[in-house]
């Protein structure tokens, strides 16, 4: 035995045997027991094909599942989540229970938000399937009933985001649908007041009904004038030349056919416009906007229509958290795992060990 060997047998009880010692001294007899809380759950859609993607042959098309997933799996994580659990529920007197004793695995009540993120990061496993969605939580604490209360919480707190990521979709789905109705609305609103406004700036109800009178008015006058030119003639044969029956005859033709020139001016139909605008023009101008109006009125029906489908749709399409497996309660504490982590912890300042001996006599061996 040479002073290296004594040195290497000194090394290996100084810095392997003394801290796995410790080690074991502080996890058997420092350390307190945790107890575990676990539930499972997963992030369920209600969505069926509707009506209309029925008839169309369409499936349902909406973001999947495995995305809430992941948003619910960061959000577990987040320190919000931490600093509402724990105005809920105090995490910070729950994890710092054995903080006497137990300073390594407990919490420091002195310590800031971000510390308890911290704890929150080695009390709280989150054990996430992407292909299927399924989310396990295991919670540990000192005290078998804080860890299935602190598991509860963050169930319902879960549950409580998904509930709101449902609000806001709805609430999405619907407001392009009511933007549109509203549209729809002041275009029908508008389209009657400018048949109104027509109306009453020509004293007309209905063009397409006085024209029907005005076509009435000009037949009975052109059946007058006909009758009265028959009249004109057979003065004209029957009597002198001078007869003032004839000038009173012709007189009549003469009054006839001027009102018929009139009421054909009115009607658009001889030249020039007498006292206004010409009933063609009157008739034009109501069929457009009566046009305006129908199409106004049919798309605000189908607007509508579309605005009570979305609201349908937007009530279907709904998401839940559903835990299948419950939170819970430990009747045994299973953590920490006092020999895998000694067994660690001796591997690890075994190897490190190793290492450093490896590197003197490879150090000895050049000189």
């Amino acid at each position: 035995m040479r002073r290296r060997h004594w040195g290497i047998i000194f090394s290996f009880l100084l810095l392997v045997l003394a801290p796995i010692g410790v080690a074991g001294w502080y996890l058997y007899d420092r350390a307190a027991d945790q107890y575990a809380s676990t539930v499972g759950f997963s992030i369920r859609r209600e969505e069926g094909a509707s009506g209309m993607e029925l008839l169309a042959g369409l499936s349902a098309m909406g973001s999947s599942s495995s995305t809430d997933a992941d948003i619910l799996y960061e959000f577990i994580q987040s320190q919000k989540l931490v600093a509402d659990i724990n105005a809920r529920i105090d995490l910070e007197a729950m994890w710092a229970i054995p903080h006497e004793t137990d300073p390594y695995f407990s919490y420091d009540p002195e310590g800031t938000i971000e510390d308890l993120a911290n704890q929150w990061d080695r009390k709280v496993r989150i054990f996430y399937d992407s292909g299927t969605g399924l989310i396990e939580v295991r919670v540990l604490a000192f005290r078998a009933e804080d860890a299935h209360t602190i598991a509860r919480a963050i169930f319902e707190q879960s549950s409580a985001m998904i509930n709101a990521l449902s609000d806001i979709a709805r609430e999405d789905a619907i407001s392009y649908a009511r933007a549109e109705l509203e549209a729809a609305e002041q275009r029908l609103r508008d389209a009657r007041a400018a048949v109104t406004d027509f109306r009453n700036r020509n004293q007309i109800v209905d063009p397409s009904a006085d024209l029907q009178n005005q076509s009435g008015l000009l037949g009975n006058l052109q059946a007058q004038l006909a009758e009265a030119l028959i009249d004109v003639d057979l003065l004209t044969e029957t009597t002198q030349s001078g007869d003032p029956r004839i000038e009173q005859a012709r007189l009549r033709v003469r009054v006839i056919q001027d009102r018929i020139a009139e009421e054909r001016r009115k009607m658009g139909i001889g030249d020039g416009v007498a006292g206004g605008t010409a009933f063609a023009d009157l008739i034009g101008e109501f069929e457009r906007l009566s046009a305006d109006r129908e199409f106004a009125e049919s798309a605000y029906t189908a607007t509508l229509a579309s605005f009570d489908a979305a609201q349908a749709e937007a009530r279907r399409q709904t998401r839940y958290l559903a835990a299948h497996v419950q939170p819970t309660l430990a009747e045994r504490a299973e953590y920490p795992q006092r020999a895998m982590l000694l067994g660690l912890v001796a591997m690890f300042i075994f190897v490190v060990w190793s290492i450093l001996v490896l590197v003197y006599y490879s150090l000895k061996d050049r000189r």
